[in-house]
């Protein structure tokens, strides 16, 4: 696979993603991703709802949906606040796939399936990632923070707060 931390290489788009699951982890759960095309223009701002999941599976889901939105081929920057995310795409998933899809404790690998959507995804794409402290600032992980929530707050005013 094509994973690696940042670097200075250009052009490239970049993808803000973030998941977030409230009032309560498992419970109603979503994304949030802002798409910056080559030129740092942003060129998309995405959100989805994607019913009871837990935060694990909302951030997996924002990073899928991210990267789906830029063309196959591209180099693109991966931007999180989810080191689950981050970690399971450039550190763990060679020894998961090594082991037979278990992780260190020798258990299956938890969101297997949405672990090989997002591999697919991201092998489709020159990937490279980079974390940043969720909360802290940071405008575009903020603003896919605050899309993710949007979705949860719009589907809780269809349906209720718990789903």
């Amino acid at each position: 696979m094509n994973v690696k931390t940042a670097s200075a290489t250009s052009p490239r788009w970049v993808a803000y993603t973030d998941g977030a699951c409230a009032p309560s982890n498992p419970g109603p759960s979503a994304w949030g991703a802002v798409i910056l095309g080559p030129d740092g223009a942003e060129v998309e701002a995405a959100q989805g709802f994607i019913g009871r999941g837990t935060n694990q599976i909302a951030e997996i889901t924002a990073a899928i949906e991210g990267l789906s939105r830029i063309p196959e081929g591209a180099a693109v920057e991966l931007v999180s606040d989810s080191q689950y995310v981050l970690k399971g795409l450039s550190e763990w998933r060679a020894g998961w796939e090594r082991k037979g899809w278990r992780n260190s404790k020798n258990e299956p690998v938890a969101n297997l399936e949405l672990w090989k959507r997002l591999f697919a995804v991201a092998d489709a794409r020159k990937v490279s990632t980079r974390w940043v402290r969720g909360h802290n600032g940071d405008a575009l992980n903020e603003r896919a923070d605050a899309l993710a929530n949007a979705a949860l707050a719009h589907a809780a005013r269809r349906t209720g707060p718990e789903r």
